[in-house]
């Protein structure tokens, strides 16, 4: 659950807060009166729902995703290393 905090509050105690959203990946809700209320995230957090979204967007390649995800889970296939990987799919440099 997001931690609840008012603008004042917010604006008070900034540098913590943003120590609790960096430090223990909290995410921060801050209310102030006749707003709508935003989120603080680390940037990095946002960018990784961003590219998950982005991912899930297509139907197909959701479920092949969730397939894969369902076969990892249950050991099955073989682990690769990075390099591997990228020997595989034809990315090596």
């Amino acid at each position: 659950m997001p931690i609840e905090t008012t603008y004042t509050h917010a604006r008070a105690n900034l540098a913590a807060l943003w120590d609790r959203v960096t430090n223990d990946r909290e995410v921060v809700v801050v209310k102030r009166r006749g707003a709508e209320p935003i989120a603080m995230i680390a940037a990095d957090e946002l960018a990784g729902l961003l590219e998950t979204a982005h991912l899930l967007r297509s139907p197909r390649n959701a479920e092949r995703l969730l397939t894969a995800l369902v076969r990892a889970r249950s050991g099955e296939g073989v682990p690769l290393t990075v390099e591997e990987l990228r020997r595989e799919v034809g990315l090596d440099t």
